[in-house]
């Protein structure tokens, strides 16, 4: 569903989000558009697709337009298949939108790929550092 946020209905975002929120790599309450996901963690780009990461497909202005996971360099899943006219479960049906597995496609500089996982494994090194100095001999 165009909007949907939870499970009787996700868009591309409101699915990537609630698999962040689980896997505990985003605690934030607000909803996030594709673009405000892209946003996030933009400074965690990827030259190309691996496990875990999200994969956005841009417009010419390099807004982020639409969001997948990549579940290895060869497949995504993800939300899609609706408009912002998918409103309901009937309408849903009728446009097959539903949470797909596909094969990755990368659209010449129409799409930017991050990892959302970077991040927290940059602060779980840091932590590990300061609270476990290196022993000296």
């Amino acid at each position: 569903m165009w909007g949907g946020d939870d499970p009787s209905g996700f868009d591309c975002s409101g699915f990537v989000i609630e698999c962040l929120k689980t896997a505990g790599q985003l605690s934030e309450r607000k909803n996030l558009s594709a673009d405000g996901l892209l946003k996030r963690f933009l400074s965690h780009s990827l030259d190309s697709p691996r496990s875990g990461a999200l994969l956005f497909a841009v417009n010419e202005a390099g807004q982020a337009t639409h969001v997948v996971i990549c579940l290895d360099e060869w497949f995504q899943i993800g939300a899609s298949g609706g408009t912002h006219l998918t409103s309901d479960s009937a309408a849903a049906w009728r446009d097959n939108a539903y949470v797909k597995i596909r094969p990755i496609v990368l659209k010449q500089g129409r799409f930017r790929i991050v990892d959302p996982f970077d991040a927290l494994q940059a602060a779980e090194v840091e932590f590990a550092r300061s609270h476990h100095p290196p022993v000296s001999g």
